[in-house]
C-alpha cells in the first residue's frame, strides 16, 4: 500500500499520498551484454544493407580502369568527376532528369486527388455496387503489372495518346494500392466529426474537402511517397507508353546505358553515377516525411 502523510489544514486533517521511491533499474553482467550482442547485429545488418548504396557512390568517382580493377573498394585511389562530366555533357541526362520531373509531379499530385476522392466514396457514401467495386480494387492490386502491359499498349495507341505525356502520366493517376489505404483511414475517422458539418449544410464533397480530408494528413503524406516513389522508378509503363527519345525518361535512359552508347569499356562509373543521382529526390522526399507516415494518432477525435 502507498504510505499516507497527514497534512493539518485548520481543524481538518489532510490525508497527502506519498509517491512511492523511484526504483533504480539494475544493470547486470547479462542485460549489458544482451544490449551490446543487439546493438551489433543490428549494426551488422544496417552495414549490409548501406554497403552497396557506398560502393555505388564510391565508384561513381572512380576511373573506369580503376573500377574494373577494384569495384568493391569505398575509396577511389585518384578522384575523378569524368562520369559526372561525360553524363552531363555527352549525354541526354538532363532531358531525361526533367522528363521524370515532370511525369513525377502530375502523377503524383492526380494519384493523391484521385485515390482519396475514391476511397472517401467506398468508405463513406452507400451506393449500389460499392462492395463489388472494392473487391475489385483489391483483386486488381493481386494482379502483376507486367500482365497489363500489351493491353495497356493497345489501348494507349487505340487512343491516340500512344508516345506522349498524356500517354506517360494518364494510366499512372490511380492506384488501387492507394485507394485501399485511403478507404481504411477514411473508415477509421469517427463519423460523428462530420455530422456538425452536415447540419450546417455542408454537402458530400465539401465534407470530403474541408473536414475530413485534412484529418487525413498521414494517409495523403504516405500516399505523397508511395506515388513519387513508384512514377519516378517506373520502367515497364514508359517502356510501352514512349517511343520518341525526347520523352525518354531516367529509367529508360539510365537503362540505356548499359549498351555502352556513351563510351567503350564497362562504363561502371557512369551507370552509377547516374543510379546516385536519380536515388537523391526520393531519399530527400522520403526523410523528409518520414516522421509523418500513417501517424494515425493524427486522425484522433480530441474530447
Amino acid at each position: 500500500m502507498t504510505p499516507v502523510t497527514p497534512t493539518a489544514v485548520g481543524d481538518t486533517a489532510v490525508v497527502a499520498p506519498q509517491r512511492p521511491p523511484a526504483r533504480r533499474r539494475r544493470f547486470t553482467v547479462r542485460s549489458v551484454g544482451g544490449q551490446v550482442l543487439l546493438y551489433l547485429v543490428l549494426v551488422a545488418f544496417s552495414l549490409i544493407y548501406i554497403y552497396p548504396f557506398l560502393v555505388q557512390v564510391a565508384t561513381s568517382f572512380k576511373t573506369d580502369a580503376e573500377a574494373t580493377a577494384d569495384p568493391i573498394s569505398l575509396i577511389p585511389t585518384v578522384w575523378s568527376f569524368a562520369a559526372y562530366q561525360l553524363l552531363f555533357n555527352r549525354s541526354d541526362f538532363p532531358l531525361w532528369f526533367a522528363n521524370s520531373a515532370i511525369v513525377t509531379i502530375f502523377v503524383t499530385l492526380g494519384r493523391v486527388f484521385f485515390v482519396s476522392l475514391a476511397g472517401y466514396a467506398l468508405a463513406r457514401l452507400h451506393f449500389r455496387g460499392r462492395g463489388v467495386i472494392f473487391a475489385v480494387v483489391v483483386g486488381v492490386m493481386a494482379v502483376p503489372g507486367v500482365v497489363l502491359l500489351i493491353p495497356k499498349f493497345l489501348v494507349l495507341n487505340q487512343i491516340g495518346i500512344y508516345d506522349s505525356y498524356a500517354g506517360m502520366i494518364l494510366p499512372l493517376l490511380v492506384d488501387a494500392a492507394g485507394v485501399f489505404i485511403m478507404k481504411n483511414f477514411f473508415e477509421s475517422i469517427p463519423v460523428s466529426v462530420e455530422e456538425q458539418a452536415r447540419i450546417d449544410g455542408a454537402g458530400s464533397f465539401r465534407l470530403f474537402w474541408s473536414v475530413v480530408l485534412p484529418m487525413a494528413r498521414p494517409a495523403l503524406i504516405t500516399i505523397i511517397i508511395l506515388s513519387f516513389q513508384g512514377s519516378w522508378n517506373e520502367l515497364n509503363h514508359f517502356i510501352v507508353s514512349t517511343q520518341s527519345p525526347a520523352l525518354t525518361v531516367l529509367t529508360k535512359g539510365v537503362a540505356s546505358l548499359a549498351s555502352g552508347q556513351l563510351s567503350q569499356g564497362n562504363q561502371f562509373p557512369i551507370k552509377l553515377a547516374a543510379a546516385a543521382i536519380m536515388t537523391i529526390p526520393v531519399a530527400v522526399m522520403f526523410f523528409i516525411f518520414q516522421k509523418r507516415i500513417m501517424n494515425t494518432s493524427e486522425g484522433a477525435v480530441k474530447g
